[in-house]
This record gives structure tokens, C-alpha cells and sequence, in this order.
């Protein structure tokens, strides 16, 4: 069922990520929709913190992904921007990113993956699938689903 809330500040929405954390399990998936500037990374932040993860945590556009440990489990943080298609995420090697049952993965730009889509159809991980969008300077609709287990 797609709920939807709206945050007001970059505070709440780092502390909307902390309240998904606190109730994370090894092995879930977020996968993370929207424009440039729409709060993703903010949002990756606080749920980094959420876990106890205590680093500076960073978007890893040009790096593709960051590994954080340190907190109740990892926390895999993709970033699918500079991957153009699904050739070019499929040669990457984040299929493991997938199928990891450890920690944490979540991937930005979500919708550059169909892999991600097929997902919500399956059973064997559990899958929360974003959407985020500014309403204005500091607000943010965030609208999710969630799959699976």
C-alpha cells in the first residue's frame, strides 16, 4: 500500500530515515527516486545514523558505492546517476548489492535499474521502493511501497 508523507525541513527528513532504520533487518532494500536536490542523500544520512552508523556519510556518485560499517550492520549506499542504462549498471557488479542478506542496500536513482523493478514481484528480500519530490524550498513529498517479506 503507497503511503506518502511530506517532510518540512532536511531535519525531519534525516529523521525519517533514522525511523526506518530503527526498524531495519539484514538484507532489506531501498530503492531511491528522484531529482537532483529532492533529499535522497538526506534521507541515506539519517538512516546511517539510524543504524549507528557514526561517518560522515557521502554521496557516492562518483564512486557508484559506499560501505559503511560500524552500526547494528552495514549499510550499502549506491548511486546509479552516472550509469546510463541497464548494460552499464550490469557491468558495474552490483548484483551483489542485491543478494546481500548482511546489511542495508540503498541505491539512488532506483528507476535506472530495472532488476529493482523485478523485485517487487518477489519474495525473497524485502523491498521499499521511494519516491521523492520538493514541493518547495525545503519541503519533500515522500511517497513508498513496500514488497515482499
Amino acid at each position: 500500500m503507497l503511503q506518502t508523507i511530506v517532510t518540512r525541513s532536511p531535519d525531519e527528513t534525516h529523521a525519517l530515515g533514522e525511523r526506518w532504520a530503527r526498524g531495519a533487518k539484514p538484507g532489506w532494500i531501498i530503492g531511491l527516486v528522484g531529482d537532483l536536490g529532492a533529499g535522497k542523500t538526506q534521507l541515506v544520512k539519517g538512516i546511517a545514523k539510524g543504524l549507528g552508523i557514526t561517518v560522515r556519510v557521502q554521496s557516492p556518485t562518483f564512486t557508484l558505492v559506499h560501505e559503511y560499517s560500524g552500526g547494528r550492520f552495514p549499510l550499502y549506499h549506491l548511486d546509479l546517476y552516472r550509469l546510463e542504462n541497464e548494460a552499464a549498471i550490469g557491468s558495474a557488479g552490483l548484483d551483489q548489492y542485491l543478494d546481500q542478506r548482511s546489511g542495508v542496500s540503498v541505491i539512488e536513482w532506483a528507476d535506472r535499474w530495472p532488476e529493482l523493478d523485478r523485485l517487487k514481484q518477489q519474495t525473497k528480500c524485502r523491498y521499499r521502493f521511494v519516491q521523492m519530490e520538493p514541493v518547495s524550498e525545503f519541503e519533500r513529498r515522500i511517497s513508498y511501497e513496500d514488497f515482499s517479506a
